[in-house]
């Protein structure tokens, strides 16, 4: 029950001090799983942060289940998963009270803005973090590359295309890549036989 109530905490912080969605919360999911908890690895860390944004639903809520379940299974899952939707689900139900009113006060628009430089900062600082850990070949390097560029020329150009398949494009074109590189070294194990 401890562990359960610690999931359930810990994840609850990163809800209710983290704004701006899954990408801005990483680096701080990523210092309380990795660096302070030690219930995840760097490399662990990376694969959840991968496998979270290939799966449906947010980022932050996917890491948090399967990093829940795997210090304590279903339970872990649901409780960590709870604590991590817990505050953002209180706030806005309290925001929408009065949200009109709300939004008026000028101190509070102003720091609406703020926030949200700090999750465009966020967002780049995870992605950079992200990078550090990848293995960098030029496979990696052009897909890094090619995708950035798509995307903001995507978002300069105002064009609709979901990132969802700049992302299914990398990943075949990196799976494509492996079964050649596979079927090559498949080749040449055959001819030395």
């Amino acid at each position: 029950m401890k562990q359960l109530l610690e999931l359930f905490v810990s994840f609850a912080k990163i809800g209710l001090f983290t704004f701006g969605g899954g990408y801005a919360m990483l680096p701080l999911i990523e210092r309380t799983c990795v660096e302070q908890k030690k219930w995840l690895t760097n490399d662990e860390m990376l694969n959840v942060t991968v496998i979270a944004e290939s799966t449906p639903g947010p980022i932050a809520i996917n890491c948090a289940t399967f990093v829940g379940n795997k210090q304590k299974g279903f339970l872990g899952a649901f409780f960590a998963t709870l604590g991590m939707v817990t505050p953002s689900f209180i706030i806005i139900l309290l925001i929408s009270f009065f949200l009109e009113s709300f939004l008026e006060i000028k101190w509070v628009a102003g720091a609406f803005q703020g926030i949200k430089i700090a999750v465009a900062v966020l967002i780049v600082d995870a992605a950079i973090r992200i990078f550090k850990k990848i293995e960098k070949n030029s496979l990696t390097l052009t897909i890094t590359a090619v995708s950035c560029l798509t995307l903001l020329a995507v978002d300069f150009l105002s064009v609709r295309l979901s990132s969802v398949v700049i992302l299914l494009t990398a990943a075949a074109v990196s799976f494509f890549v492996y079964l050649a590189k596979r079927k090559e070294k498949g080749g040449k194990e055959n001819d030395l036989s």
